[in-house]
């Protein structure tokens, strides 16, 4: 029997903590060795483990995976959330990188110098509001359905539900005109993994507080 699947990374978000969310919600326990300092990204280096230099890394089935797309699409593939067939995974695709968009603004908001912070916060908020959460509701709405591709839980379900934790972190009430956004958060969060990740004690992160960013500038070199 294989072993867990083993994540090598900070311990925070950043982009490891879409591929937690999605071993999560496939119901998957994986294991963590957290990158604490410069040495022990360099030891990575230096043993071959980084295809391209650079975390996230995955170890699963017997590869040493790298680029966060690449370790996502083989997660959702293997765990059945990547649709029934090339269609739906094109629309998989497209909703994925969208909320990637999105999450990607978020999560550089605290590495951003503190005069930047609050411009930049409000973009993240309007950009949300007009280009990203609009299609998704509009979505859900022509849709129909419970989940946004085909009558199934996939991985732009997952996904979505994460940016919309996030953005809800830059403003509580951004889903105030998004009913049908709302209605989708809360299918989502009673489903049984997805519940159970949201509880304390889960390996889910909590957003960087100033010493996390000030560990990961150093480690990271930024």
């Amino acid at each position: 029997m294989a072993g867990k699947p083993k994540l090598h990374y900070a311990n925070g978000r950043g982009k490891m903590e879409s591929i937690r969310w999605l071993l999560a919600a496939a119901g998957v326990e994986f294991e963590e060795e957290f990158v604490e300092t410069k040495e022990d990204l360099e030891k990575l280096r230096k043993d071959g483990a980084l295809l391209f230099q650079q975390v996230p890394m995955v170890e699963i089935d017997g590869m040493k995976m790298v680029q966060t797309r690449a370790i996502l699409s083989y997660i959702a593939g293997k765990y059945n959330l990547y649709g029934k067939d090339l269609k739906e995974r094109a629309l998989i695709d497209m909703y994925v990188e969208g909320t990637t968009d999105l999450m990607g603004m978020i999560m550089q908001l605290p590495f951003q110098p503190p005069e930047a912070q609050e411009k930049n916060l409000a973009l993240i908020i309007e950009r949300a509001a007009t280009r990203y959460f609009p299609v998704y509701e509009k979505v859900l709405k022509d849709h129909g359905q419970e989940f946004l591709v085909g009558s199934r839980f996939s991985w732009a379900d997952v996904h979505l539900f994460e940016a919309i934790l996030m953005a809800e972190e830059c403003k509580p009430d951004i889903l105030s005109s998004f009913p049908q956004l709302q209605a989708f958060k809360g299918r989502i969060s009673n489903i049984p993994t997805v519940k159970k990740f949201l509880q304390p004690g889960s390996q889910r992160k909590p957003p960087a507080d100033d010493k996390l960013i000030a560990k990961v500038k150093k480690i990271f070199n930024i």
